[in-house]
């Protein structure tokens, strides 16, 4: 039965970054055909791209009463960026060039969204009045982030991010089939990550492990494909820049957004997860003392260093399954 789970569980993750990429493919094309500008639709999609799987599981956990899946999912994407992702680009690259600017301020972005609601979950509880916190974080860097740079498709970033994405081969001059396929990959989405939340409980009841730890592993691995597929372009066109700015975007919004959202459905309790939670919290901090280690002094992460966070990876899956 475990096989079967497992079976079904990668075929809707699959299924869920295939709506993911209708979703952005029609969005994109849409903001192009009714020409809205670089405060709409545009800059959304650079947002919410790569996170749109772990925010439609999030929500739709929250609404099954099962908030601590979207923790777990959550919790396990931020590590494995911080870690198998950015460890497999530097791979990958042989060397991922840091840039300054990056390695002084934004490096500490992510740190700070990652821990606050690790910070705020100290009572074991992530309640409404947290997530109100994190929602207003989430308001105020972007706020700074878009007074700095906005956001716009028009920027090759941006183009780079959204063409990788999309490999839905939707139409491009008609507006209602556009809508059609936007409708289609939003229902898409709904029911992959239906599926996604039903399966989870059932294997974690079948495993009899928190559904915590499933959400941490086999579906945040899959809710992470995103990243690795524009990452791997990113890398193979000497776009190392874009590697980093996801992996920004990617934990912020997921730490801060997804979960408000999630917390202000649901309050998120940890419960029989607490023991494994805990580790993740504890891994999450060293992954990023590892990672600042080998770029702050000479701003590039190196082929051997990537195997040593893709290694640690594997390590803390060995610890955290083996527990």
């Amino acid at each position: 039965m475990t096989v079967f789970y497992l079976i079904g569980l990668i075929f809707f993750c699959w299924l869920l970054i295939k709506a993911t990429s209708i979703v952005t493919g029609s969005l994109e094309r849409l903001s192009r055909l009714l020409h809205l500008g670089q405060f709409a639709i545009t800059s959304l999609l650079l947002a919410f791209a790569t996170s749109i799987p772990e925010l439609v599981v999030g929500v739709t956990a929250a609404l099954e009463g099962r908030p601590s899946l979207s923790l777990g999912v959550v919790l396990g994407s931020n590590i494995a960026n911080l870690s198998l992702v950015v460890g497999a680009a530097a791979i990958l690259g042989g060397t991922l060039s840091v840039a300054g600017q990056w390695a002084k301020m934004d490096i500490f972005s992510v740190f700070l969204s990652g821990a606050l609601p690790l910070i705020l979950l100290m009572d074991g509880v992530l309640g409404r009045s947290d997530g109100l916190i994190l929602l207003l974080v989430y308001v105020m860097y972007n706020y700074g982030v878009l007074k700095q740079k906005p956001a716009d498709l028009s920027r090759p970033a941006g183009r780079f991010k959204l063409t990788i994405l999309d490999h839905s081969g939707l139409p491009t001059t008609r507006t209602d089939k556009l809508l059609a396929w936007l409708f289609f990959g939003v229902a898409l989405l709904i029911f992959s990550a239906d599926m996604i939340v039903k399966i989870a409980v059932s294997l974690a009841q079948n495993l009899n492990v928190p559904v915590l730890v499933v959400g941490m592993f086999l579906i945040a691995i899959g809710a992470t494909l995103p990243e690795l597929s524009i990452e791997a372009r990113a890398i193979r066109q000497h776009k190392a820049g874009i590697v980093l700015g996801n992996l920004t975007g990617s934990i912020v919004v997921n730490s801060t957004l997804i979960l408000s959202i999630v917390s202000l459905i649901a309050p998120i309790r940890l419960g029989a997860g607490k023991e494994s939670y805990l580790l993740a919290a504890a891994v999450f901090g060293l992954m990023f003392l590892l990672f600042w280690y080998f770029v702050r002094s000479k701003m590039k992460l190196e082929r051997w260093e990537g195997l040593i966070l893709v290694v640690a990876y594997f390590i803390f899956a060995i610890l955290e399954w083996n527990k």
